[in-house]
């Protein structure tokens, strides 16, 4: 069997950068491509890193002068002030995604595409069903920012299964990652000393270790799947009993005064919590991963107190990159790297 060409996208970013290093050297791998516009914070052996912005057109010629035949697309960032504001979030999520998408589409070779999303797709609320499957997307949900915004990639990706139905699209609704290097709005939030919460309500919360994440989106990438499969940890915990596991104390606020807090948190850069998802810690989310189970036998190794121990005892620094405000010469250093990778094939003409 021919061994498999992987292009991933935000390889400089945690979720990007971690499947990078599970992947490379992997014996069904040949040829592993990091497609990001700033250089991964640490040298990975076999990864071929191609600076490129995905809300390019030139991403269209990167996937054709690399000939892969798998996109893996983690380039979804869940919060603005990772990306220099909601305008710079939007435009790499939803406008990133789709140009991205609209590539993949005339990409020949390509065999698979997965994607990460989120189950902030579901939103939250008092009148949610206590377990959510994929199907309940479709219901009518009130969706602002990062949720939004990951319902407009998927349909955008949806799309490009309905034009490519040869191409195996997989997209993957991954619960708030937490772990001892990632650097999340979770993590920002449970980090906290003491933990604002709103008064009166006790949410559900169900999370995902990070090695968890970047094993779904492997195991994904082997096994014959396609389909939309919610990615989690098994079981819940309370978020009272979380912030006691965590050796926190909890500050219960009115719900109007927790979203004053949560505001005046992130004007001074304490906790990256955006208001959108201010919904996940009062109301709380949980989802059905039965059918990741099925289809491609995600069994996670951490449940969300395991998660939450293994954060609690080997927290560490994220040592993925903060993206830079400028960049400029990009688009030069990948016309010469277009240009490199086209050589070969003038050659044999």
């Amino acid at each position: 069997m021919a061994k498999r060409r992987i292009a991933i996208t935000g390889v400089s970013r945690f979720l990007g950068l971690r499947l990078a290093q599970a992947l490379a050297g992997a014996d069904d791998v040949g040829t592993l491509i990091g497609v990001d516009l700033d250089e991964p914070p640490i040298t990975i052996p076999g990864l071929e890193f191609v600076r490129a912005d995905i809300r390019s057109p030139l991403i269209a010629r990167v996937l054709e002068a690399t000939k892969v035949d798998t996109l893996v697309h983690t380039n979804i960032a869940s919060s603005p002030q990772f990306l220099g504001g909601r305008t710079q979030m939007k435009e790499n999520n939803v406008i990133g995604s789709m140009q991205l998408l609209a590539a993949a589409q005339r990409a020949t070779r390509l065999k698979k595409v997965v994607m990460r999303s989120s189950s902030a797709i579901y939103g939250s609320g008092p009148a949610e069903p206590s377990l959510l499957p994929e199907d309940h997307a479709a219901s009518q949900v009130e969706l602002s920012g990062y949720g939004k915004d990951c319902a407009e990639a998927e349909t955008y990706a949806r799309d490009f299964g309905r034009r490519r139905p040869d191409v195996d699209l997989v997209i993957l609704r991954t619960q708030p990652v937490v772990g001892p290097t990632v650097r999340t709005s979770m993590t920002d939030y449970l980090s906290l000393p003491i933990i604002p919460t709103a008064l009166g309500f006790d949410p559900r919360l169900q999370l995902l270790h990070e090695r968890d994440a970047v094993d779904a989106l492997s195991q994904s990438i082997f096994r014959d799947c396609r389909g939309i499969f919610n990615v989690a940890a098994d079981g819940v915990v309370y978020l009272s009993q979380a912030i006691r596991l965590l050796g926190k104390i909890e500050l219960p606020l009115l719900l109007a005064l927790a979203q004053s807090t949560a505001s005046l948190l992130r004007r001074f850069e304490t906790v990256d919590f955006p208001l959108d998802q201010l919904r996940l810690i009062v109301y709380g989310r949980v989802v059905d991963t039965r059918r990741a189970r099925e289809a491609f036998g995600f069994a996670p190794k951490f449940t969300t107190r395991d998660t939450l121990i293994d954060f609690k005892e080997n927290r560490a620094d994220d040592y993925t990159v903060e993206p830079s405000e400028r960049r400029p010469g990009w688009e030069r250093e990948l016309f010469d790297y277009l240009n490199r990778r086209s050589a070969p094939s003038r050659e044999k003409v």
